[in-house]
């Protein structure tokens, strides 16, 4: 329970994607992150995509998926978080913080090491994202808003290298 609304949060399944691609769209005011969502989907390139919902619509959602991180030694595997949404009636109620925590807790059980977010550099960070640990890497995204978590601490130690964002992020 956060704030006045009661929910769960579940792993997305085939009969939330028109939910997801609702609350991307209210959240966002637009198609762009629904069309990303769809895109990387299709691509087969989501590593964990969880949903909130309140009754049985759903009021929140967040993905991750697969971003390479080209390095002189070869492709290091990391994750991005993007997009977060929660529906505009029910932010600000601690859905999207819940959502935060329990994707992160997800990607630690499935092994992986590297999230890379690009986010609110007020948000992000009470969550352990530094835009510091995201300084030796380049890609198209730069600034305060782009952000790094080791899951496992360490993991970007040495680390200097290139993301490389999928064709689906490209709007």
């Amino acid at each position: 329970m956060a704030g006045r609304v009661s929910f769960e949060i579940r792993e997305a399944t085939g009969a939330d994607h028109a939910g997801i691609g609702e609350v991307n769209r209210l959240a966002f005011n637009g198609e762009d992150e629904a069309v990303v969502v769809d895109r990387l989907r299709t691509a087969g390139l989501m590593v964990a995509s969880l949903v909130a919902v309140a009754g049985n619509r759903v009021i929140g959602h967040i993905l991750f998926s697969r971003l390479p991180i080209e390095t002189p030694g070869g492709v290091v595997n990391a994750v991005a978080l993007a997009p977060m949404s929660v529906r505009p009636e029910f932010q600000r109620l601690g859905i999207g913080s819940e959502l935060v925590r329990r994707g992160l807790e997800a990607c630690r059980q499935l092994g992986e090491t590297i999230l890379i977010v690009v986010g609110h550099p007020e948000y992000y960070p009470r969550f352990g994202f530094s835009a510091e640990l995201a300084r030796r890497l380049s890609g198209p995204f730069s600034g305060d808003a782009f952000m790094a978590l080791e899951l496992v601490p360490g993991a970007l130690d040495g680390i200097t290298g290139t993301v490389r964002y999928p064709e689906a992020f490209e709007i």
